[in-house]
């Protein structure tokens, strides 16, 4: 599968979560609100979230995919699936006893995560509560993202990215299905998360069996450990159990300095967050998912030349659809989070501090979308050491910026400084690789993301045209219906869109029309 057919399969199904995560957000804003309950949810929520990166993700899929997938070119389909079920057991059993361990000790890990909370009667207790109930999710999506790994290995892309949007919905149907036994929405949302996990589980299973694989959990967990090809992967997984560590110590700073900003902050940014994971997770995971397995090959193959051919498309890509998407943001982040969020109990002035998070966080979209295409190429040559050196810098960039802009600046300070760490990250991977001679910018890249910032600039200005135009019409647009006012956002946003197309086919980067034709086409000739 090409690099271009991999990152739109599963964007395109990733874009298809996100909105149905959008859906779940609008649910949690009206029946949460950007309050107390809501914040000592959102902590419960991001807690298993904090040590994903840990155990599923980051360290275990950057050392377990290059492994899988160079096995079963050199030593074939049987033996690699032999030596997944070795890797899942190990994983499983870790994992298990690590929940178990933090579900005796919750009330410590919440004092520590939001010590702000404790200003507040209750909090501290029902962000426990809540935490007990979402943490066994780690277990469950650590066992997702190994099934992930092994359908993506095998050029799956599609079933692993539709894997979170059972999330979304089990979220929100379990806000109207347990509605006669529990009161209170926080409660039946948090009891949706683990549910959905289990869900997720049997999901990748059946897509596993049409691919006649099947893991069988190993018993001898000592000899299993003493295997030389779990050593290697767990010598692999080392590195980047630090390195993920760093980035959940720096998620963590994050959530300890927003705790002590004021009630409501974690919600602000947990909100406007959710509104740059869109593009960062539909273009930023699609192109770092689509792209380690491919660049394993070419390493493996010493292809060097495919190799950069390949990492300059990767960025070109992520450049392509993240540039747009950030101006986008800018310009209608008010009407936006207006759209989405004001709804029940979530307010305008809630609308208005979301707003100038997702602005701040906006200005480094393209970067952390650059630094996802460029991370797998150490992932690919067994390097997992440098990233962790280059996660070190960004966790005291973001913790020094963080602090220094917290006070005058509050939570879009804290949002702001995650962005300038964003332009560290990428200083870091662009000169650690021309450093080792993996890879640089060429001359005719730069040219093109010059042009694709160029065309982005032009889309933003006919949205912001047009943002004038509709408050000259109605001062009070913001004011209709929700229906009127998505209706009238799409017009807006077909409008730009369609004038950046048009832009980067004159200017040489990309006919999106002919290939989307080329694509009908063949789908037409396959029928």
């Amino acid at each position: 599968m090409s690099l271009l057919k991999s990152i739109t399969t599963f964007g395109g199904w990733t874009l298809i979560s996100r909105i149905t995560g959008f859906f779940r957000d609008v649910v949690l804003a009206n029946y949460l609100g950007a309050g107390m309950v809501s914040d000592a949810f959102f902590v419960s929520f991001k807690l298993p979230n904090l040590f994903r990166s840990l155990f599923a993700e980051g360290a275990f899929s950057a050392a377990f995919v290059p492994i899988f997938s160079q096995k079963l070119v050199s030593d074939g389909k049987q033996q690699a699936i032999k030596f997944a079920a070795q890797a899942i057991t190990v994983l499983a059993v870790l994992v298990g006893l690590f929940v178990l361990i933090m579900e005796i000790i919750m009330p410590a890990v919440v004092m520590v995560l939001a010590p702000g909370f404790a200003n507040d009667a209750g909090k501290i207790e029902l962000a426990v509560f809540l935490s007990r109930i979402t943490f066994p999710f780690l277990l469950l999506v650590s066992i997702v993202s190994f099934q992930s790994g092994i359908l993506n290995s095998l050029g799956k892309f599609a079933a692993p990215a539709a894997a979170p949007v059972i999330l979304n919905l089990t979220m929100i149907a379990s806000v109207f299905v347990l509605m006669p036994f529990l009161a209170t929405p926080a409660y039946r949302i948090a009891l949706g998360i683990p549910t959905a996990g289990v869900l997720e589980v049997l999901w990748l299973r059946y897509f596993l069996k049409r691919q006649d694989v099947f893991i069988v959990p190993q018993r001898d967990i000592v000899n299993l450990i003493k295997s030389n090809e779990i050593k290697t992967l767990f010598k692999r997984i080392a590195p980047g159990v630090f390195g993920a560590g760093i980035y959940q110590i720096n998620m963590m700073v994050d959530t300890i300095l927003v705790s002590l900003v004021g009630t409501g902050a974690i919600s602000w940014l947990y909100y406007a967050n959710r509104l740059q994971q869109l593009p960062l997770g539909v273009v930023g995971a699609a192109i770092g998912v689509a792209l380690l397995p491919i660049l394993s090959k070419q390493v493996k193959a010493e292809d060097t030349i495919a190799a950069k051919r390949t990492q300059d498309k990767a960025i070109e890509y992520g450049a392509l659809m993240s540039m747009p998407a950030a101006v986008a943001l800018i310009v209608l982040a008010v009407p936006t989070v207006n759209v989405l969020f004001q709804h029940g109990k979530f307010g305008a002035l809630q609308t208005l501090m979301t707003s100038k998070a997702v602005m701040a966080y906006a200005l480094g979209l393209p970067m952390y979308v650059m630094v996802k295409a460029l991370t797998p190429n150490f992932f690919a040559r067994g390097d997992t050491k440098t990233p962790v050196k280059y996660s070190a810098v960004v966790l005291m960039a973001n913790l020094i910026f963080s602090v220094a802009l917290m006070k005058p600046f509050g939570h879009v300070g804290i949002a702001s400084a995650t962005t300038f760490a964003a332009f560290v990250s990428l200083y870091q991977y662009v000169h650690g690789l021309k450093k080792r001679g993996f890879w640089s910018f060429s001359a005719e890249l730069k040219k093109r993301l010059v042009k694709i910032g160029a065309c982005s600039l032009l889309m933003g200005g006919v949205l912001y045209a047009e943002k004038i135009l509709l408050s000259m019409w109605n001062p009070n647009w913001l004011g209709f219906s929700v229906i009127i006012k998505l209706l009238l956002l799409g017009i807006m946003g077909g409008v730009a869109v369609l004038v950046f197309l048009v832009a980067i086919k004159l200017c040489g980067i990309v006919d999106v029309f002919a290939f989307v034709k080329n694509m009908a086409n063949r789908r037409r000739r396959q029928r």
